[in-house]
């Protein structure tokens, strides 16, 4: 095109992504079409996951795609033409995340520059050594050090890659983190884990170089997968700790009343996400606040803002009509009442 910068414009940037994603699937139609193999574009947004059909859909065409009767690799990508700021995934690693627990993937490979998770940066500290497994995301964070490690691929470094595993590792999905430059890797990964999984004893000097991050234990259901992970949170409740310890024990089914709700801000419409944050006090009387996880919402950020505090008998006095008893009735806590 001729530009000597990037520009800043974000409609210029749209329409370079336009550009961009032909010129890309021209590339990939190649390479793929030397070996005989059909591959399909596949561009999602965030709220195309935030929209249950819309949801639905791309997990049908995915899976349907991937069937023996297509054989076809879909191309994903974020649909960078239309999305905004607010609602983009940010990155790829979160965005092939996301994708792999749509289709319930048995294994997410993340490509950087380095040979996997490392303790510290290896190219400063001698005695920083490679994590070969993760057993749950909480070893990795105690464990390792992501400050000094970064990525020439795509657009995140060490910390995208982290996040993007703790989201997949949630859907069941086995993480691999590698170096990019050796994809013949792969293959020999799977191979090896595989074994291990049969109780084949291998040599773990012999595998290549990578981290593998295992699923989660306790793999939760999809669609509070979703909720928690997958979908963009448009604001945030803050709830008292009453209602949080009343949520974790699932009284009222788990679900979120009015009275709980001490403080609402940003702006959303029905049945869209938010984060929920408990308030606390600290001894010098200052609030302290803690996500603990998200919910979708019965009511727009304008009518929530309205019955926070009230007693589920005063909405329709309020709002002149009480489409539900709860302000949410779909909460996923990621946090257990310490």
């Amino acid at each position: 095109m001729g530009m000597k910068e990037r520009p800043k414009n974000l409609g210029e940037r749209q329409a370079l992504a336009a550009l961009g994603q032909l010129r890309l699937m021209t590339l990939w139609d190649s390479f793929f079409g030397a070996l005989g193999i059909n591959i399909a574009q596949v561009l999602l947004t965030r709220a195309d996951i935030a929209d249950s059909p819309r949801y639905h859909n791309a997990r049908t065409t995915l899976e349907t795609l991937l069937s023996d009767s297509f054989n076809a690799v879909p191309i994903v990508n974020e649909n960078d033409t239309v999305s905004v700021y607010e609602m983009r995934f940010g990155d790829n690693d979160s965005l092939s995340a996301i994708t792999a627990g749509i289709v319930d993937a048995d294994y997410l490979f993340l490509c950087t520059d380095v040979d996997g998770l490392y303790t510290d940066n290896p190219r400063s500290n001698p005695d920083a050594y490679r994590l070969h497994v993760v057993p749950d995301m909480d070893v990795a964070r105690k464990t390792a050090s992501v400050k000094s490690l970064g990525s020439n691929f795509g657009t995140g470094g060490m910390q995208t890659k982290l996040v993007a595993a703790e989201l997949a590792t949630a859907a069941g999905v086995t993480t691999v983190i590698l170096n990019g430059e050796h994809p013949e890797n792969i293959a020999r990964i799977v191979e090896s884990d595989l074994a291990s999984q049969q109780g084949v004893e291998q040599m773990q000097l012999n595998d290549p170089p990578h981290t593998l991050f295992l699923p989660s234990k306790m793999r939760m259901p999809a669609r509070k997968w979703r909720i928690l992970h997958a979908m963009h949170p448009c604001g945030s409740l803050w709830i008292d700790q009453g209602a949080y310890e009343r949520l974790s024990r699932k009284e009222s089914g788990g679900r979120l009343l009015p009275a709980g709700v001490l403080a609402v801000d940003g702006t959303w419409e029905r049945l869209q996400a938010v984060r929920l944050l408990v308030r606390g006090v600290q001894a010098d009387g200052s609030y302290s606040d803690r996500e603990v996880g998200r919910a979708l919402v019965n009511y727009t950020s304008v009518d929530c803002e309205r019955i926070k505090g009230l007693q589920s008998s005063q909405i329709e006095e309020v709002l002149g009509a009480a489409d539900s008893t709860y302000i949410s009735d779909q909460v996923v806590l990621s946090a257990p009442v310490p």
